[in-house]
């Protein structure tokens, strides 16, 4: 059976869990774990994409990501990439470093978002990398010491996490660290590694409890949360295979898309919807209308509110901007230097 494509939208929390090929090492010192670090950073502060929690363990490391502006897969990819060239450079390997696939669960932020985090930074004590809460605070390869304030990582939304507990940073911070010493005791929670039915219920006898009701609720294994969720999680990746989605996604709106059509036509963008049928213009006009309804999906009525073209005007735009388009091989995303 062909493996379903990952579920991705706007403010989604991720749960990333990526091995190395046949668990092999890939972190084998602490430079690599540094290097790691720095790409990871700098992506995501590039990206806009906030960083909940995280760890590396020797085989493998956990994320838990918000999708920002970037999406998530041009966020890992990126990640994935760039690491497993200077790895392989560094301990002159070659071949792949990582599974094939990487492992993204779309996670309810209520009541995961919490559970995930302290489920995440007390890796290193399940693996007995170092013994205890206070062995944790002072490892420096989990945000846990980074919410604790022990380590400065500028790229980690330790306020994302801290104000769930209090609004002043010291309780917030004891609150915290209570919270996470008490998940020592729940063990490996395989039920937060995964998604669908059984995980989103808390096991097989929730499930059937809710089957015995005649209870009945949607599920995917890409999704940890309950059935409404799921539906409108769905709901929303089934809109995102448009490209409007992907175009927002990246930050391409109106403005961007006028930027484009003037430089393709030689235009000051000021002058663009200045009465008059000034050939270039009117070209640059047209590629606007066409690439903002048909790509963004802007209502042919919010465009000429937005232009002071009129509606007839906007659609007639539309029709010659798709002719240009196509008799000249016009892109959008073309020169504009975006991740794909």
């Amino acid at each position: 059976m062909p493996r379903k494509s990952r579920v991705d939208a706007p403010e989604a929390i991720h749960h990333i869990i990526s091995r190395g090929i046949e668990r092999t090492k890939i972190f084998r010192d602490d430079s690599d774990r540094n290097s790691f670090l720095e790409r990871l950073g700098g992506i995501l502060k590039e990206t806009k994409t906030p960083c909940l929690a995280w760890a590396l363990m020797s085989s493998h490391f956990h994320l838990l990501l918000k999708t920002g502006q970037t999406p998530l897969a041009t966020v890992m990819r990126r990640l994935l990439t760039g690491y497993a060239v200077t790895f392989n450079r560094r301990h002159r390997r070659y071949g792949h470093l990582f599974q094939n696939r990487y492992k993204s669960i779309l996670c309810q932020e209520e009541p995961y978002l919490l559970e995930l985090v302290r489920y995440i930074h007390l890796n290193p004590i399940r693996g007995r990398v170092v013994e205890d809460m206070e062995g944790l605070a002072k490892y420096p390869f989990s945000g846990h010491s980074s919410i604790l304030g022990r380590v400065k990582r500028d790229w980690q939304d330790i306020k994302g996490v801290l104000q769930t507990f209090d609004e002043r940073l010291g309780v917030a911070r004891r609150q915290y660290r209570a919270f996470v010493q008490e998940g020592i005791a729940l063990g490996r929670r395989p039920e937060l590694t995964g998604g669908g039915l059984i995980r989103s219920h808390g096991g097989w006898a929730a499930v059937k409890a809710m089957r015995r009701a005649k209870e009945f609720q949607k599920s995917d294994e890409r999704i940890l949360g309950d059935g409404d969720f799921v539906e409108k999680v769905l709901a929303i990746a089934q809109e995102c295979r448009e490209p409007k989605c992907h175009l927002l996604a990246q930050g391409i709106g109106l403005e961007r898309v006028v930027e484009r059509a003037a430089g393709l036509m030689g235009v000051e963008k000021s002058l663009i919807w200045l009465r008059g049928k000034e050939r270039n213009r009117v070209s640059a006009r047209s590629l606007i209308c066409y690439w903002a309804v048909r790509h963004l999906g802007i209502s042919l009525a919010d465009l000429s509110r937005k232009s002071g073209l009129s509606l007839s005007g906007v659609s007639q735009s539309v029709k010659r901007g798709e002719e240009l388009a196509n008799a000249r091989g016009y892109r959008l995303l073309e020169s504009m230097k975006l991740q794909k």
